[in-house]
C-alpha cells in the first residue's frame, strides 16, 4: 500500500509540474519541455527514479531478497577455478606448472588461486627446493566439508557427513595395484606414507618406499608415531635407494619431498607430487619434535586415505591386469 500511494503520488506531482520543469531522463539529464497533453506513460523513466529514491529505505521485499549461494559454490562455479580445483586434486604444482596446464596468464591464476585460498579449499607452502617458488595444495577434507554444506543450505534432505573414501576392491586375478612413495632420506615421510596404504588396503596395494638420498635408518619418531596412532610396527624396518628399485615399474610414485620431485627417476605412467615439510628438519628428537611426526602422519594418512578412490579407479585397474 505504502508503494501504491507513492507511485499515485508521484504520477499526481508531474502531472502538475509538467508545465513548469524540465523533466529528466532515467540519467538525469533535461529531456526538453513536456507537453501539457504527455501521457502518464511518458513519465516512468522519471516516476521509476523516484519511485526509487522514496522507497531506497523502506527495506527490501521478501519476493526480491537475494539469498547468495554458498560460498563454495560461488568460488566452484567460476570456470578457471574449477580447473585449477581439478588441476590440484591430481597433486600440487607450483603456479607456474599451473599457468601451462590451464593455459592462461600467470597474474589471471595467480588471482584466482589467491580467491581459493582466502576460501579455505586451496593451501600453499613455500618451496623446500627453491624458496622462491611456492606449492599449492587442494584441501580435499575442506571441500568435502563445504560440498555438503553447500546441499544442506540447498535443502535440509540434502545434509550428509561425507562419507570417508573407500578401499579399493582389487579384482580378482588382476596384478594388485603397485605405489611408489619417494622423498630425500626415506627415514620419515615415504615410509610413513607406505605403511599408512598398506595398512589402509589390507596390503591389496604393493607398496614401497624409497629415498633419493637415503639415511642409515628410519627416523626413531617416524616409528613411535605409527606404532602409537596407528599401531602399526616398522621397527627394525631399513630405508633404501631408489637405484635398489632400478628396472620395477610402478602405476603410481608419488613424491613428497620438494627436493626428490627434481632428481626421482621414471618409474611409472603417472608420477604426482604432494609436496610436504620434512618432521626431522629441525633435528629435535624430544617431545617437541616429535609433534612435528604426529601432524606430519596425520597429513599423510588424510592424503593416503583420499588416494584409495583412485586406485580403484576402472582406468588403474585396467591398467595394472597382466
Amino acid at each position: 500500500m505504502a508503494k501504491l500511494y507513492l507511485v499515485n503520488h508521484t504520477e499526481a506531482l508531474f502531472s502538475s509540474y509538467s508545465l513548469h520543469r524540465r523533466p529528466l531522463d532515467v540519467e538525469g539529464r533535461p529531456i526538453g519541455r513536456m507537453p501539457p497533453h504527455t501521457p502518464a506513460s511518458d513519465q516512468i523513466p522519471l516516476m521509476h527514479q523516484c519511485d526509487l529514491m522514496y522507497l531506497r529505505d523502506m527495506g527490501p521485499r521478501p519476493s526480491d531478497a537475494a539469498v547468495a549461494p554458498p560460498e563454495f559454490v560461488r568460488l566452484a562455479a567460476h570456470p578457471l577455478r574449477w580447473q585449477l580445483l581439478s588441476e590440484l586434486a591430481g597433486g600440487d604444482y607450483r603456479v607456474r606448472e599451473l599457468v601451462e596446464r590451464v593455459g592462461e596468464p600467470q597474474n589471471l591464476v595467480s588471482y584466482h588461486l589467491r580467491l581459493l585460498r582466502e576460501g579455505g579449499l586451496v593451501t600453499a607452502r613455500r618451496s623446500s627446493f627453491d624458496g622462491r617458488d611456492s606449492y599449492y595444495r587442494l584441501e580435499l577434507d575442506r571441500c568435502a566439508e563445504a560440498l555438503a554444506a553447500s546441499g544442506a543450505a540447498l535443502h535440509p534432505a540434502l545434509r550428509q557427513v561425507p562419507a570417508p573414501p573407500r578401499r579399493p576392491v582389487v579384482r580378482v586375478r588382476s596384478r594388485r595395484v603397485a605405489v611408489l612413495f619417494v622423498c630425500t632420506g626415506n627415514s620419515a615421510r615415504s615410509p610413513i606414507a607406505e605403511a599408512l596404504l598398506h595398512h589402509h588396503s589390507a596390503g591389496r596395494v604393493t607398496t614401497a618406499s624409497a629415498g633419493t638420498s637415503p639415511k642409515p635408518h628410519l627416523h626413531p619418531h617416524a616409528v613411535r608415531v605409527l606404532r602409537e596412532s596407528f599401531g602399526i610396527d616398522l621397527s627394525g624396518r631399513r630405508t633404501q635407494h631408489v637405484d635398489d628399485l632400478a628396472g620395477r615399474r610402478f602405476d603410481h610414485v608419488i613424491t613428497l619431498c620438494d627436493k626428490a620431485r627434481e632428481v626421482c627417476p621414471e618409474f611409472g605412467p603417472r608420477q604426482v607430487h604432494w609436496s610436504m615439510a620434512d618432521p626431522g628438519a629441525a633435528g629435535d628428537t624430544g617431545q617437541a619434535g616429535y609433534a612435528a611426526f604426529e601432524h606430519a602422519a596425520a597429513d599423510i594418512d588424510t592424503r593416503v586415505r583420499h588416494l584409495m578412490p583412485v586406485l580403484n579407479t576402472p582406468e588403474t585397474l585396467a591398467r595394472s591386469a597382466p
